[in-house]
């Protein structure tokens, strides 16, 4: 295998070359997999097969989607002469996909990843230098990632990771980066936009959530009931596409209700993230004092304050301007919101200022319909969470969910700057003509042949262009 140990001999390599060395980590990562596994274990991380089915298996799926893909993706475009505008004649175009420098990954604590290693491995891909900055906690298992990395053939200073603190991101990103990725809090986003803003450094920002799950009247309550169990326990409840808020009619929501009690009476309490905590309870003791109603009975706001300690809660009475409904929880914790109307229900998820995604479940052309009318940054039909994980897929929010894109195609570009080289072939070039009087006549001939809306019109245009040739 080819070696490189400078950042400038790694952008050198070949797209090809690039996009092999990025798919060879998946066999790293996996030569490595029960230590990531252990490293990820934490009081929100318990069952492994959180690390392997969530993290693990599409990591390794988005490296593989790089090498397989990746050169297609980056290639440069060429324009030459089929569609070229008349009075271009002459120029030829390539649109390349060029690297942009250095690229700051900002990382997170509860996909470090599945999350953190795409975003890096997409940037690496396209030949620009990466830094990451982890999340507090998640050093341990970010250092054993980056440690694939360069296992795999990237060199050390291609990819190399920073402090955990908050004071290592703020000095990164004022010694000047190119690009930078952020997933965390909206409240976070702020302040690194307000700091990016002050040498007009590009951002990626992968914000906080709070997903809605619209159950339409014909929807297989049993099927909604096990995605929304599956959604409130994965991770913890710290996942940032969980399903916050359940749309549903006062007919179906009783019965949703027992159908969710059934699933999740017997599961054991979980632990928040102490960086949540506080958050949670007084988001929980807001809502109860604005009447919404705790369904299992599980609600302790100082048990969680100070051990982090809660069950599944599942809040009912909620109404859409209330706290609950549009807060960013990384928490097991659910609303329902009793909604007369399909209307309705697409009315309060677009006026939620957190759209990153929803889910709907119903009969698929009548729940595709639906799903057209959400102005999320993606909607899942029947199910939730997991198509996400599809490498081809871009991932992004709206509103205050962030901008921008990861992963899948889009993801991938995001990591370039078109840079455009046009040439021109032959000496004949109109513009550099000394101007004369008749060429304004000219053009305004010229304009009505290529753009009138009727066949005499353009005809009209023919004459002009005679006529403005025989001054």
């Amino acid at each position: 295998m080819e070696v490189c140990s400078t950042v400038s001999e790694w952008a050198a390599l070949t797209t090809e070359q690039r996009c092999r060395r990025v798919a060879k980590v998946a066999t790293t990562i996996t030569e490595a997999a029960e230590e990531l596994v252990s490293l990820c274990q934490s009081e929100q991380r318990v069952d492994p097969a959180d690390t392997l089915g969530a993290e693990l298996v599409p990591f390794c799926a988005a490296l593989k989607f790089l090498g397989q893909r990746g050169p297609r993706i980056l290639r440069s475009r060429h324009h030459g002469v089929s569609g070229r505008p008349l009075w271009m004649w002459g120029i030829q175009s390539t649109v390349h996909r060029v690297p942009l420098g250095t690229v700051l990954v900002l990382g997170t604590w509860n996909y470090p990843l599945l999350l953190v290693g795409t975003q890096a491995a997409q940037a690496l891909a396209a030949g620009n230098q990466v830094i990451i900055k982890p999340a507090i906690g998640s050093e341990q298992v970010t250092a054993r990632m980056v440690q694939a990395f360069h296992d795999a053939g990237v060199p050390e200073t291609a990819l190399r990771q920073i402090d955990s603190s908050t004071e290592s991101a703020i000095a990164a990103i004022d010694q000047g980066v190119d690009l930078i990725v952020l997933t965390g809090a909206a409240a976070t986003g702020r302040k690194v936009l307000t700091q990016a803003a002050q040498s007009l450094t590009p951002t990626i920002m992968e914000l906080s959530g709070c997903d809605a799950v619209i159950l339409l009247p014909d929807a297989d309550l049993n099927r909604a009931a096990e995605a929304i169990r599956f959604g409130i326990n994965v991770n913890s409840g710290a996942t940032c596409i969980g399903p916050r808020r359940l749309l549903v009619s006062n007919a179906m929501a009783d019965l949703l209700t027992e159908a969710l009690h059934v699933r999740l009476a017997n599961v054991e309490p979980m632990v928040v993230h102490p960086s949540a905590r506080n958050a949670v309870a007084d988001t929980l003791d807001q809502a109860l004092k604005q009447g919404a109603t705790d369904r299992f009975n599980v609600v302790d706001t100082e048990l969680i304050r100070n051990t982090g300690q809660m069950s599944p809660v599942v809040l009912d009475n909620v109404q859409p301007d209330h706290e609950v409904a549009s807060a960013d929880l990384f928490a097991p914790i659910t609303s329902i919101i009793r909604v007369d109307q399909v209307d309705q229900a697409v009315k309060i998820v677009n006026e939620c200022p957190y759209r990153l995604g929803a889910s709907v479940f119903g009969p698929p052309k009548l729940a595709q319909m639906v799903a057209a009318r959400l102005q999320t940054g993606g909607v899942i039909v029947n199910d939730l969470i997991m198509p996400t994980a599809d490498p081809r897929l871009p991932f992004g929010g709206r509103g205050q969910s962030g901008f921008g894109v990861t992963r899948g195609e889009e993801g991938l570009l995001a990591m370039t700057t078109p840079k455009v080289v046009s040439r021109r072939r032959g000496r004949h070039a109109l513009h550099l003509a000394p101007r004369r009087e008749e060429d304004t006549e000219a053009l305004y001939a010229l304009l009505q042949i290529l753009h009138a809306g009727s066949l005499s019109r353009k005809l009209g245009g023919v004459k002009r262009l005679i006529g403005s040739r025989k001054r």
